[in-house]
């Protein structure tokens, strides 16, 4: 047989096995870090619940989902064992400030442009710029009379074809 009809089969069997070589990795990890959860740790379920964990059998993990109130789970249903930061700053919306010597930015940006005297000196000046354009009265001024046509304007559809 010719080498390259078996090529695309290789690939596949090849592309087979390391997709299934991923998953099985990224089961083991799931498996080691449910086994890693102790009780007073927080969890996330795969439902997207929060809790706190009570206590932990070979099967199933008793949660503490709020005072008085005690879930008892599958250990495969826990989707993620969250550190004590990121579990107090979703539950219960405290920060832990780990940036406490960073600089603070500015609610406006005008504290984040750099002005000299002159920019701002130009600003406050009441002066009038010139565009180059005058005003009607100037033109008046001038003694040039705009010169005005009894001839009826056109209007956008109106030409002079007949």
């Amino acid at each position: 047989m010719n080498p390259y009809t078996l090529l695309p089969f290789i690939v596949l069997i090849a592309a087979m096995f390391l997709m299934t070589r991923s998953a099985k990795k990224k089961q083991t990890q799931a498996a080691q870090m449910r086994n890693e959860m102790q009780p007073g740790s927080g969890v996330r379920t795969i439902g997207g619940m929060y809790a706190t964990v009570k206590e932990v059998n070979e099967d199933t993990v008793l949660l503490d989902a709020a005072p008085g109130v005690d879930l008892l789970f599958a250990k495969n249903s826990i989707g993620a064992v969250l550190t004590d930061d990121e579990y107090n700053r979703i539950v219960h919306g405290i920060e832990h400030d780990l940036k406490s010597d960073a600089e603070i930015v500015p609610d406006d940006a005008s504290s984040l442009t750099e002005t000299d005297g002159s920019a701002a000196a130009a600003a406050a000046s009441d002066d009038k710029i010139d565009l180059g354009k005058k005003d009607a009265d100037e033109d008046t001024a001038d003694g040039c009379e705009a010169v005005t046509e009894d001839k009826p304007k056109k209007s956008d559809g109106d030409s002079d074809a007949k």
